[in-house]
Order: structure tokens, then C-alpha cells, then sequence
């Protein structure tokens, strides 16, 4: 099995045209609603479910915007009943279509979790791979209003749980030489290598693909892929043959597959013969090429990891569109920023999760969960958070929304303060906002509810103007506060978020555990310098949307004076005048 080929709107070079596919649906807001992993993680059953329905109807969150209520991994049967998707018999007795319709009853929406691999992270072999048909006619008929779907054991790339030897699909082998018109010309004297991922070594180049971007440590706003590219002068239009000296291997940065194409004009896109080992390199065979009066890019690559994967989540989306043209299903890519799906997932989905898990430690039927402040790896509030900040550049209406996963309040591990931040600066940054805990543990107006029932902050999340914050101040920043991807936690930064009518939302935000003394500042000057939309005034209104005082502001400078540790100070401002 091999993945499919690929049209050109679904290839690397067309991922910034900003065109959609499969009709992609446009100017959804952030979802917003409940799912069951963090809370309970496999062990989710129609019980608890109903029961979460009922607490969202008590507590009145669905007037709110809560509305999804969705079955994350663990409610299938392991295996598939003649081709098709089964409940589990236990944990979902009664079936999804009274699943759906208990939801539904209650004014609310339902959601469902699949993957595009042979199987779903809990190894359930249920995966959507080679059943998109068939399983797009079984979400239709339980009349799905939400689809998470997620990236594991995926066939075409070395993705959580999968086999590592997948790397085959998404590296170019290592490259020595091509040959161009009987003349060679050395990958490592003549080439020129592109991007961040590859590499010099020896006598020849290798890691041509997409970095892993699972982990924290590289920015989402460089260029993750990398090409071997030569320039190749020809004196007039002609035709003339071309070679590549390569060696194959099965592992990260090393593979079988290869691009090759002159500018955008791909001649080949296919498995290359592999060799004894990744030092035995050989000849390809010739193909012919086209080449143009002047200077010709020949470039030698791998895009597979993220071609493929767009092409997987276009599958299941056709499908949906051939049995439901009319259907607004809110598609949620549950990729974990691997193949950095800011780039080309608002082509098909409407969010798309920018890491790993925010956490690993999930709940199950009476315990809470824990999560963490920050983590050296991804599942933290900050980790999530030091990447989608800078992120903005890739949301909005007619794009989608970057998904730093659910929401951790109400889980052990996190203090009061680190919730209402964590909150705060979600509902700033467009996140979806998806509940992840027990909602039992929740009444009417304790500490809890007040945070997550708090609508001025919603307000901000489901503004009608669909534009993230961009942020405008860090005290670590060095030149470009909305471009630098800062993991140091030990800092104080400033969100900016304009809003439908002309007022805008400011968020102070600690991200220290640490108090943090001294006065932090920003002028609307220097905001409308930024904002079209945020003009200076004779006056302003301050509401504060935790404390709700409202105060005035005459100077077009709005400072905030110490912030204790991971504490924020949120403002919507209204000018006047």
C-alpha cells in the first residue's frame, strides 16, 4: 500500500496559496465544549457522558457556547464488526445513535474521535486508513456535529506507536551527485542545501525531508523542510537527461521516496530502488527533463510527510462531502504539530493541535488528572502556550484556529491563578476551549464556574472579528516580540486582541513562577501601528474581566504594576471620545 498521488493544490508548493479544498467550510469560531480524555481518557462511558450532558445543562455553560459534547479514544469496540465501527459493548451499551440523540435532546452537539492511521493510540484497530467510505457513512448516521480525529500508527510516517522504518515515506535518500546533460555536479561542492533540517555529511547530503515537529524545540514560524537545490544554466530551451546518485535507508532522516522536479514542475514523485545499505550509493535512471533559456532550480526533496498527511484528512473530508454536501461537521486535526499543520491544515480542517497531549496524566472515574505549569517537553499550559502565541499569523475566519489543547482547569497539579492565566490566555488566543474536566467536581458559582463560566472572557474567544492576539511585549524579547519563539519561561508578556466595534482586549500575562515587580506598559500608539483597527481616543473605558472593576483611562498608555507569579491581568477596552 501506497499513498495516494497527490494533486497540486495539495502539494508543498501551493501550501500558502490560501485556497481551500473539498469546499472547506469558512467562519466557524472557535469551538467550544467538553471532551472526555482528559477527564477520563479510555475509560469514557455512557454513564459518565450523560452525566457531563446533565452538568452542562445544570451549570448552564451551554448558554455559554459549551455546546460540543465529544467521545474521545476508548469508546469502540477494539475491532471492527463486518468492516464496520462498533460501541463497545460495555462502556457504551445502548449504541451512538442513543448516544447522539441523548446530546441531541438536550440542545447540545455531538462529537466522536477517530484517526487517520490503521488504529487509534489506544491500539484499537478501528483507525479511519482505507475505511473512510465506510466510516464516514457510519458518522453520518449518528449524526456527528464534530470529528477529532488523530495520528497515530499512521502508515505513511513514523508517528506515535507506528514502525520507525515509515522514515522510508518521508526522507529523500542521502543525495551524493546528479547528473544533468552528461554533466555531474556534487551534491556537497554544487548543491545548495534549503531550510532548517538538512544536512552536510561526508561526501554527501541527507536529512531532506520535514523535521518532527511533535516537541518544542523548533519554532512553527521558519521553515521546517529542507531541499538539495542546484542551479543549472542552459543557453536554450531543450530537453536533456537527468540522473541522482543516491543511497537509501529506513530511519529518520534518511528514506526511499524522492522528489525531484525543475522549479514547481515535479517529473518524478515515487520510490527509488533501494541499496545495500545507506553508504552503497548508485545511479538512478535517466528521465527526462525540461529545461528553460537561462537559470533552472533543480530540486531534489521530500514533502511527503506533510503531503501525505493533508491527503489523508482530505479523504475522510471527501467522503464526508459525498454522503453530505450540505454538512457543517466542525473538523478538528489532532496531529500534534508533527508535520507543522499551520502550514496546510486550514486547507481541509477547521483547528488543528499545534503539540503533543498537554498532558499525559489523565483522569479516570473520581480522579481528577494533573496537569503541569511547565514541562521540558509538551504536556504544560506553557509549552502549549510559548508556541501558539506567536502563532497568529495563521488563524482566523477564513483559515481556522491553532489548538493548544483542552483546557487543564479544574485537574489536580495547577493552582487557582495558573487557571484563570491558563483561561485567560486561551480564550485570547482564539483556542477552542474544550473543557477536560470532571464536570461533577463543579457548582454553580464556586471557584471553578467563575473561571470557566466566565463570559466576558468567552467574549474574547467568540469574537465576531475571528482575529488571534498577537503579542506586542515580552520582557525577553529581543527585536520581534510577535515573531520570537521564547521558551524561558521567566518572563512577563503582553497580548493584544482587537475586537468587533473597535474596542480591544489587552492580556498581562506572568509566565514566571515568580513574582514579577515593576510597572509593564503599552501605548495605543504603538498598538495602532499595529492594529488598523485600534485608533487613539480622548478617553477610555477599562473593564478589568476578572475583577470587573471599570475604570477610565485618559492617556492612551495602560500599565499594569506587578504581577504575582503566573498571574495575568486581562482588560477590554472601549475608547471614547
Amino acid at each position: 500500500m501506497t499513498p495516494d498521488r497527490i494533486n497540486k493544490e495539495g502539494r508543498f508548493d501551493s501550501f500558502d496559496n490560501g485556497e481551500i479544498l473539498l469546499n472547506k467550510k469558512k467562519n466557524h469560531l472557535p469551538p467550544m465544549g467538553w471532551n472526555s480524555w482528559n477527564a477520563f481518557g479510555s475509560n469514557n462511558t455512557e454513564a459518565l457522558t450523560r452525566t457531563m450532558v446533565d452538568k452542562i445543562k445544570e451549570l448552564e455553560l451551554d448558554k455559554l457556547g459549551y455546546k460540543f459534547i465529544v467521545l474521545d479514544d476508548g469508546c469502540y469496540k477494539p475491532e471492527r464488526v463486518n468492516g464496520r465501527l462498533v460501541s463497545d459493548e460495555v462502556k457504551f451499551a445502548s449504541g451512538f445513535n442513543a448516544m447522539s440523540d441523548y446530546v441531541h435532546s438536550h440542545g447540545l452537539k455531538f462529537g466522536m474521535y477517530n484517526d487517520i492511521g490503521d488504529r487509534l493510540c489506544s491500539g484499537a484497530q478501528v483507525g479511519t486508513c482505507g475505511y473512510e467510505d465506510v466510516d464516514a457513512q457510519s458518522y453520518v448516521d449518528w449524526k456527528v456535529d464534530f470529528m477529532k480525529v488523530d495520528n497515530c500508527y499512521y502508515l505513511w510516517d513514523n508517528a506515535t506507536f507506528s514502525n520507525p522504518e515509515n522514515a522510508r515515506y518521508t526522507f529523500a535518500p542521502n543525495i551524493k551527485a546528479v547528473k544533468i546533460d552528461g554533466k555531474e555536479y556534487s551534491a556537497v561542492k554544487d548543491g545548495k542545501v534549503t531550510g532548517f533540517i538538512g544536512k552536510v555529511e561526508k561526501d554527501c547530503v541527507t536529512f531532506l525531508g520535514t523535521f518532527d515537529g511533535t516537541g518544542p524545540d523548533a519554532s512553527p514560524l521558519e521553515v521546517r523542510s529542507s531541499e538539495l537545490v542546484f542551479e543549472v544554466e542552459a543557453e536554450a530551451d531543450k530537453t536533456v537527461s537527468l540522473a541522482v546518485e543516491y543511497a537509501t535507508g529506513k530511519k529518520e532522516g534518511v528514506g526511499e521516496w524522492l522528489e525531484l522536479a525543475v522549479g514547481e514542475d515535479i517529473f518524478f514523485d515515487d520510490f527509488v530502488e533501494p541499496t545495500e545499505s545507506e553508504e552503497t550509493f548508485v545511479w538512478s535512471k535517466d528521465f527526462e527533463v525540461s529545461l528553460k533559456k537561462g537559470v533552472n532550480v533543480i530540486r531534489v526533496m521530500n514533502h511527503r510527510r506533510q503531503e501525505n498527511t493533508l491527503n489523508s484528512y482530505s479523504r475522510f473530508l471527501r467522503e464526508l462531502n459525498k454522503l453530505k454536501p450540505d454538512h457543517d461537521i466542525i473538523y478538528s486535526a489532532c496531529e500534534w504539530g508533527k508535520t507543522h499543520p499551520q502550514n496546510w491544515a486550514y486547507k481541509v480542517c477547521d483547528s488543528w493541535r499545534i503539540l503533543n497531549d498537554i498532558t499525559f496524566r489523565v483522569g479516570n472515574d473520581g480522579d481528577p488528572g494533573v496537569g503541569n505549569w511547565k514541562d521540558d517537553y509538551t504536556p504544560s499550559v506553557t509549552s502549549q502556550y510559548n508556541k501558539a502565541v506567536i502563532m497568529d499569523e495563521f488563524a482566523g475566519l477564513d483559515k481556522g484556529w491553532n489548538d493548544p489543547d483542552m483546557l487543564m482547569v479544574g485537574m489536580n497539579g495547577l493552582n487557582d491563578t495558573q487557571y484563570r492565566t491558563h483561561m485567560a490566555t486561551w480564550c485570547m488566543m482564539n483556542s477552542p476551549l474544550f473543557l477536560g474536566l470532571d464536570l461533577r467536581r463543579v457548582e454553580k458559582g464556586d471557584a471553578l464556574y467563575q473561571i470557566i463560566a466566565n463570559k466576558d472572557l468567552i467574549d474574547l474567544n467568540q469574537d465576531a472579528l475571528g482575529v488571534q492576539a498577537k503579542r506586542v511585549f515580552s520582557s525577553l524579547s529581543v527585536e520581534k516580540p510577535d515573531k520570537e519563539y521564547i521558551r524561558d519561561i521567566n518572563r512577563v508578556d503582553i497580548l493584544c486582541k482587537p475586537l468587533s466595534g473597535g474596542d480591544f482586549a489587552l492580556c498581562f500575562v506572568n509566565v514566571s513562577e515568580e513574582d514579577k515587580k515593576g510597572e509593564f506598559s503599552v501605548d495605543v500608539k504603538e498598538l495602532s501601528k499595529i492594529f488598523a483597527g485600534i485608533k487613539s481616543a480622548g478617553s477610555y473605558e477599562i473593564k478589568d474581566l476578572w475583577t470587573k472593576e471599570v475604570t477610565e483611562n485618559t492617556t492612551g498608555v495602560f500599565t499594569v504594576k506587578e504581577l504575582p507569579a503566573c498571574a495575568s491581568v486581562t482588560l477590554r477596552i472601549t475608547p471614547k471620545n
